[in-house]
């Protein structure tokens, strides 16, 4: 898939192409019809070679491929037809870089196979030639010194300043970028980890938020709504109670108001003063009569502990008001042992519609909400959670149990 990027790096990738295209072709072309080569091959034939070898070597960079192919069918050409050797063909140089830098696997391999080849039919080629006159006399400075092993030595050093150096330098720009891109594409990767850690954490911190706001809210207006329908039923000849309602209400009201400030503000998720006795005395303020059982030695928790222990309780009650019977107590068994195991258990009726909506929305209800948030809230300090209705001799009951470490070693 090509992006609007890749459209214009072509054009720009191209433009530096053509220009070498045009400079070799130029200048082979000034070289044949200037540089006075006795040759048998007609002044048209050496400018249609050298039109040739100018697009194999402007397409080393875009086509390396193409150029290594054009390099080796023009090398065919020119020792079968007997065209001069050309001070023009030192531009061999670029096609042994561009794929080197440029080609694929295989125009790598291929070309790292021609080096060497390449390299032994110049030596045939201009050892034959040398004194034949079909060379450009500019070589005759360079290589002619009269003994044979000389002109072979310095053909090899020629050799590898054409073929060899170039090629070298275009494999160490190839693994340079390579590794260029590999740390590029590491760092990307960690960034993409690092923000989708930060996400995580957002959406964590968002949960956390829905899930505190909720046990807040929830069991400050299940509270309040059991106070005021209760208010209901008061005589008008006692407004005393009337007077005491209303300001267990206010009180509800109030304390719920600070847990969201708590929630919400800087100074995080934390209970209020009394404990967990406080939430037991506000659900008694509202008219439930709850009885509570408390077993074993009672402990300081940790304060993340204990904002567990509390919230959880908190949700726990919130349910029992909500979805029991109100002419039946609830019933809170705290048990201090290895761990602290909380039991709210309150009396149902399985004809009410009011009973209906508590096993709906344990399976319902979003992610951190109701019962899904004390599993969280547990699960996230070692803790569990049981939730089950239960058949006795009476009235059906639904029991909630949690169970979650004291910090104690």
């Amino acid at each position: 898939m090509h992006t609007p990027g890749d459209r214009w790096r072509a054009p720009v990738g191209a433009a530096p192409a053509v220009a070498v295209g045009v400079a070799v072709a130029s200048f082979g072309i000034w070289e044949v019809v200037y540089a006075d080569i006795p040759t048998a091959v007609p002044v048209p034939g050496q400018v249609l070679w050298v039109c040739g070898f100018a697009v194999a070597v402007a397409s080393y960079r875009l086509l390396p491929s193409l150029s290594l192919v054009l390099l080796w069918v023009l090398a065919a050409v020119q020792v079968g037809t007997g065209v001069p050797l050309l001070l023009t063909q030192l531009a061999v140089a670029l096609v042994a870089y561009g794929c080197a830098r440029y080609g694929s696997i295989g125009t790598l391999v291929v070309s790292a196979a021609s080096v060497p080849a390449v390299a032994l039919l110049t030596v045939l080629a201009i050892g034959a030639d040398l004194h034949s006159q079909t060379v450009n006399r500019a070589f005759y400075d360079l290589l002619d010194t009269g003994s044979l092993r000389e002109i072979v030595a310095r053909l090899v050093l020629l050799g590898g300043a054409l073929l060899i150096v170039p090629w070298l330098l275009g494999m160490l720009l190839r693994v340079l970028r390579r590794e260029a891109r590999t740390r590029a594409e590491q760092i990307e990767t960690a960034r993409e980890r690092d923000q989708a850690a930060e996400l995580a954490e957002v959406r964590e911190g968002q949960a956390r938020l829905a899930r505190d706001v909720h046990d807040v809210v929830g069991h400050s207006l299940a509270v309040i709504l059991a106070q005021a329908e209760s208010a209901q039923y008061l005589s008008d000849e006692d407004p005393s109670r009337l007077k005491d309602t209303l300001a267990t209400i206010s009180t509800s009201a109030r304390t719920s108001l600070q847990d969201v400030r708590h929630v919400l503000g800087a100074t995080g998720d934390r209970p209020p003063s009394g404990g967990l006795d406080t939430l037991i005395e506000g659900v008694r303020a509202s008219g439930h009569e709850v009885i509570s059982t408390e077993v074993g030695e009672p402990r300081p928790l940790p304060p993340e502990l204990s904002t567990v222990a509390y919230r959880v309780l908190q949700e726990m009650l919130t349910n029992a008001i909500r979805h029991g019977r109100r002419d039946e107590p609830v019933h809170v068994e705290r048990h201090w042992q290895e761990e602290l195991r909380l039991e709210v258990r309150n009396v149902i009726d399985v004809a009410g519609v009011e009973t209906v909506p508590m096993a709906a929305q344990s399976d319902a209800a979003a992610p951190g909400n109701g019962l899904e948030g004390m599993r969280r809230r547990l699960e996230s300090v070692g803790g569990r959670l049981d939730v089950r209705p239960r058949a006795g001799s009476g009235h059906p009951t639904f029991t909630v149990t949690a169970w979650l470490p004291t910090g104690a070693a």
